[in-house]
């Protein structure tokens, strides 16, 4: 299956910006890289990839990476379903605590989790 690959990481981009198709939100914040998951999969495209995977806290990291579907069909209701879930949860962890204003190293250290994450999906599948 054609993927999509949505990111506010330069390293997911810088990666795969070649082989992939892939739409970096440079400054876009994690909340914002799922709202706009969000109105893709209202588009028609499908959600590949769960937007709250991996063990970094959503209030931690900047950086979060999703892939959805290139081509567009029906609305996606499970996928639809989980990104809604995914983005009050990402709120409630916002106003409990808002994401720190890490020093690049920690940055660094985060963007290295996320494309890992999403490397291990597309060795996996071979979402190309």
């Amino acid at each position: 299956m054609s993927s999509i690959i949505v990111t506010n990481n330069k390293y997911v981009y810088d990666k795969y910006k070649d082989s992939m198709e892939v739409e970096y939100k440079e400054d876009f914040t994690y909340l914002q890289v799922l709202e706009y998951v969000r109105d893709k999969i209202h588009q028609g495209h499908k959600l590949l990839t769960h937007p709250l995977s991996g063990s970094v806290k959503p209030n931690e990291t900047p950086y979060k990476t999703v892939m959805i579907s290139k081509n567009k069909g029906d609305l996606d209701n499970s996928g639809l379903i989980i990104i809604e879930e995914a983005i009050a949860t990402v709120k409630k962890f916002l106003s409990n605590k808002p994401t720190p204003d890490w020093p690049e190293s920690i940055l660094d250290d985060f963007r290295v989790i996320d494309l890992s994450l999403i490397e291990n999906v597309i060795d996996k599948l071979g979402h190309r």
